[in-house]
């Protein structure tokens, strides 16, 4: 609409996200969404793993759905919702692992018990 455009003082060209940008998206930022729900996680005392595959799929699922970065938040809110819910009553939990069976599958996180081994860490993203 060139009435609309006329009202804008700058214009700018912007590109598709790829995977790799958006993954970048969910980890890298000072405030990025791994590291908020990390935070979040943190207050019940519960360490929160994202595995590499994970974010792979959860940047797969935005690119699917068509939402690019701004479904990322609402993508992550799916797969740990159940979770969030359930967290605060059990004090019995230390740590939550997300792969991407949970993304895709829809399934329930891995909950380790506070105190068990923990299994053969993965390979992780940094997210500091």
């Amino acid at each position: 609409i060139p009435e609309f455009i006329g009202r804008l003082p700058v214009v700018g060209a912007v590109a598709n996200l790829d995977r790799e940008a958006l993954i970048r998206i969910l980890v890298e930022p000072k405030n990025a969404l791994v590291k908020q729900y990390r935070k979040f996680f943190e207050f019940e005392d519960v360490e929160l793993e994202f595995s590499d595959d994970a974010l792979e799929a959860v940047a797969d699922q935005a690119l699917k759905r068509g939402t690019g970065a701004r479904g990322l938040r609402s993508i992550i809110e799916e797969v740990l919702l159940n979770v969030m819910y359930d967290l605060p009553g059990r004090g019995d939990i230390g740590k939550c692992v997300i792969d991407a069976t949970v993304v895709n599958e829809k399934v329930n996180p891995t909950l380790v018990p506070r105190g068990e081994p923990a299994r053969q860490p993965r390979p992780r993203r940094a997210a500091s």
